[in-house]
């Protein structure tokens, strides 16, 4: 762990926010009284400090002023390509300045991708993933952010990962993030909603206020942004490394487990309605219902078997979609809300745990037994 001292002035630190803006040795996790700690991380890559001097004549154009998360999501994420790492970033709104950068993003009135220009405000524009690239599902329109990924996305996945841009995983990483990352930016940016009608309550967290909130406050006497604005794309870059290496390394392989198990289902039990999970704490919904489709399963799966951290086995009920706790079949209503013993007379299934109340989950010190108890529930239905 390495301790930086406090913040004294933005250009002390600048070096600092372009390295790890760039995704290089640095990664920030916590903050300290006026020290800001910093370890290295799997996809920061060992390279001498950049000073401003030492910066290429490369220009990346963004707006001035107040800044927001779109745009300097957009400026990370041009800053991993080759071309653009050593890139200055110029912060203007004066045409003849813009027109002397070789990218700008989120200003300038243009979205024009053979000129390398991607800005989302003027009114003619209404892009979407999905109207780029139809076989796609996003219709959140775009905003700078969104444009830069959808453009340079799997190349700098490419580039952080080591995946080639034509490989399979790369194409589920680059949808993923896209979905559980960069469109929220694109929504908030574009003021959508996330549902109709009032909200029940605020979400003041999101990535987009805190990049907010790294503005100068409306009654500080300094209403300088340069410095905010690099430690927004530290806070950018972060996070959007933190959630591809869990992508990559957690949730991906999860894939493997979840499709190994669906092919191989009608070992488990003749009505291909049942898998079992080689290890248990892998995340599997959302992997089960894209493979189901994929793989053109045709009879539904109602049932997930896999171990629990003591060596006993769970059985769950798939749900009717992501976003709901109804079942596509929920475990025997009689047995809901008992235990153990009773619960194995009941049944006249040996070494029985329990059902939750609900009938989503059960419960058996054995294999077999979570096996059976989702068979019974089968026949019963």
């Amino acid at each position: 762990m390495r301790r930086i001292p406090s913040f004294k002035s933005c250009r002390f630190f600048e070096p600092y926010f372009y390295q790890i803006a760039r995704g290089t040795p640095f990664y920030p996790t916590a903050t300290e009284g006026s020290h800001l700690f910093i370890t290295r991380r799997q996809y920061m890559h060992s390279a001498k400090r950049p000073c401003l001097q030492e910066m290429s004549s490369v220009k990346i154009g963004t707006h001035n002023g107040t800044f927001h998360c779109d745009e300097v999501l957009a400026c990370y994420f041009l800053r991993q390509l080759p071309e653009y790492k050593d890139a200055k970033i110029t912060r203007t709104r004066e045409p003849a300045e813009l027109a002397q950068c070789e990218v700008v993003v989120d200003v300038g009135g243009v979205y024009d991708p053979s000129q390398q220009r991607y800005d989302h405000h003027q009114r003619s524009f209404v892009e979407s993933f999905n109207s780029l690239c139809p076989e796609k599902p996003w219709v959140t329109k775009l905003s700078s952010a969104g444009l830069v990924y959808f453009h340079f996305g799997r190349r700098i996945l490419s580039q952080l990962t080591g995946l080639t841009q034509d490989s399979r995983q790369l194409e589920i990483l680059f949808d993923k993030l896209y979905e559980n990352f960069v469109e929220e930016v694109d929504a908030v940016d574009n003021g959508i909603s996330q549902c109709d009608g009032e909200a029940r309550y605020t979400i003041s967290t999101n990535l987009s206020a805190r990049v907010g909130y790294l503005n100068p406050r409306w009654n500080s006497d300094c209403q300088d942004t340069e410095e905010g604005f690099l430690k927004a794309m530290v806070l950018v870059g972060t996070e959007f490394l933190d959630r591809l290496d869990y992508y990559q390394n957690a949730w991906l392989p999860a894939r493997a487990v979840v499709e190994a198990a669906v092919q191989t289902r009608h070992q488990v039990d003749p009505s291909g309605e049942i898998i079992m999970l080689a290890q248990g704490g892998c995340p599997w919904k959302e992997h089960l219902f894209a493979l189901e489709k994929e793989l053109k399963v045709e009879v539904p799966i109602k049932f997930v078997l896999y171990p629990d951290q003591n060596g006993q086995w769970r059985v769950q009920c798939v749900p009717k979609g992501l976003n709901t706790f109804q079942n596509r079949l929920s475990l025997l209503e009689e047995w809901r809300g008992i235990r153990d013993n009773a619960l194995s007379q009941l049944s006249g299934i040996p070494d029985c745990i329990f059902v939750h109340s609900s009938g989503f989950i059960g419960g058996n010190k054995t294999k077999e037994g979570v096996i059976e108890m989702a068979k019974r529930t089968l026949l019963a239905s």
